[in-house]
Order: C-alpha cells, then structure tokens, then sequence
C-alpha cells in the first residue's frame, strides 16, 4: 500500500512548491482536499489523520492547531512553519547537519523543517562548532540575501504587481534584530549568544547567499579559509545535497546557484585573519520544500534523492 501524503496549506508558496515535486510521484498517494473546504475543519481533521504524513504549510498558529487535530497515532508532520523549530518532541530537519540528526528524522513522528536563512546560517556554523572551531561564545554576524519569494504571496504580490520604487533596491529588514529564524540559528547551532543578523531581500524570485564572517584569531581551531573549507568539505564528505566549493579567488559570488534543486554549496574564501564563508541554494528548495520533502524521503525509508 502506498504511504498517504497530505500538505495542509497546499495553496501557499511552499505547499504549491512540495506539490510540484510530489505530484509526478507513483510511490505515494496524495490526499487531496477540494478548494471550497480548505478552511473546512472537519474536513482537514479527516484528511490528516487518514495521512501517513502531514506536510504543514501553514502560518505558525494555524500550525499549532493543525497538531491539535490529530487523533492518529501513526499520523506524521512535516511542520514547514516557525511553529516547533524549537520545541521539545520534534526533531530539526536538517539532516546533514550530523549523523544523529539524520537518524532521528528517520524514525521521528514530528520533524520541524528548517528556514531558509537558518539553513544556510546552520549549515555553516554548526559543523564548525562541532568541530571545535567556532567558539560558542564567538560574536557571530550574518549577512543573508534572498530573493522575494521567501516571503510568501503577500510579499511575491508586492513585487510583481505592487512594485513601488523603493522595492527596485535591496531592503534589509527585521533591523531590531527579532528575526522569526533567529531563535533556531542560536538553539540548533548551541550558540551562548545570538548572532546579528542581517537579513536582505532583492527584487529577485529565488536564490539565497548566506554569509558568516569570521576572524581567524577568534577561532580555537583552522586560522585560514583552506582550513575552514578542508574542515566543511571534510564534516559533508558523501552528503547528497551539500558540497563545499573550491576557493572562488577573485571571483563573484552569485545568489542563483541551484536554483531549482535541493543542492546546497558553501564557499570559504579570505585573506589576511578574514574569512568570509558563504552558503548559496534555493530558498524554495533546500531552503523550503525541496528540504521538506527529502525529510519525508527519509521518514518513508526510501532514497532521499527520490522526487528531487
């Protein structure tokens, strides 16, 4: 029998996304729920406990209540939203990021699928505090630029048949420094203090750069970008999705790559103590969807590739 998929929020910018990938499939039955009872609680309740597993494509409360439905004990969740990121019983669906967090997501009934700035953001810091690189003290500041359609259709509206002039020009947001992806940047990667971020958004669809800056004499380990990268390349060694780039010299760095795909690939590059180390992906692949369905590859004990 084939395993029952049901995305609660299918109409959003991710949940069209996992439907895309999901829909070619011939190893799933996908749910499907008609457009007049998407807000039909009944409804909803039904179709998520007949499912194996529960794509949550929904805003944070929503999310929330979606979880109080379930009856079902073998129902399981992809929460795409803010919701649990942080929260006791669910598991962060990053499985690269070590073997243990792989293993979890394997067996886990409740996984939390990561946001796209924290993605890149953990994919570089984590395994350098892993490592014994990156103390958990350090000052940390990130630098991250998105294209618009991380924020949604509201913010997708905006841009392409609001556009206002100032919309023409990058616009860096959450200035307070109370970024929604904040608090799983510094719990997942067990940092003592949260890092300044600096997210930037541009008149772009997708692609992400996410970039950390280091000083080499605040490190405890790897003084130089070779080492950073060797010690990247080294922790990602057989990873599907992540790879680590060779040194871009005096080259430019551009947001699209791999837009379209799950992949994942980090630069380190520097000179003189300062090391820049970048993470460049699809704010809609491995940074939404693309990562929410290869955690449900995992959970449903098939090839993470599958689909993606």
């Amino acid at each position: 029998m084939k395993p029952k998929i049901f995305i609660d929020g299918a109409e959003g910018t991710t949940g069209l996304q996992i439907r895309d990938r999901l829909g070619p499939r011939r190893d799933i039955e996908l749910l499907e729920i008609a457009d007049s009872q998407r807000k039909n609680v009944s409804e909803r309740k039904s179709l998520i406990n007949s499912a194996d597993i529960v794509f949550l494509c929904l805003p944070d409360d929503a999310a929330r209540e979606a979880v109080a439905l379930i009856e079902n004990p073998d129902t399981r969740v992809i929460d795409a939203s803010t919701a649990h990121r942080v929260c006791d019983g669910w598991d962060y669906g990053f499985p690269e990021l070590s073997d243990a967090r792989r293993a979890a997501i394997a067996v886990s009934r409740r996984v939390a699928n990561p946001g796209c700035h924290a993605t890149g953001f953990l994919a570089i810091v984590y395994p350098l505090i892993a490592l014994g690189i990156l103390p958990r003290d350090y000052p940390l500041a990130c630098f991250s630029l998105t294209g618009y359609s991380g924020g949604g259709k509201k913010m997708i509206a905006r841009y392409e048949t609001e556009k206002t002039p100032e919309l023409s020009h990058p616009g860096i947001y959450a200035l307070a420094q109370d970024h929604k992806h904040l608090p799983e940047m510094t719990h997942i990667a067990g940092l003592a203090r949260a890092p300044v971020f600096s997210p930037v958004i541009d008149d772009y669809y997708s692609g992400m750069a996410v970039t950390v800056a280091l000083h080499a004499d605040l490190l405890d380990a790897a003084k130089s970008a070779e080492e950073i990268r060797a010690a990247l390349a080294e922790h990602y060694a057989g990873a599907r999705f992540v790879s680590v780039a060779e040194d871009p010299g005096e080259g430019t760095l551009y947001s699209g790559f791999g837009v379209g795909t799950n992949a994942l690939e980090i630069t380190a590059a520097g000179s003189d103590g300062r090391i820049a180390v970048t993470a460049r992906f699809d704010n809609l692949g491995k940074g939404a969807s693309g990562a929410a369905v290869q955690n449900m590859n995992l959970m449903l004990g098939i090839d993470e590739g599958t689909g993606l």
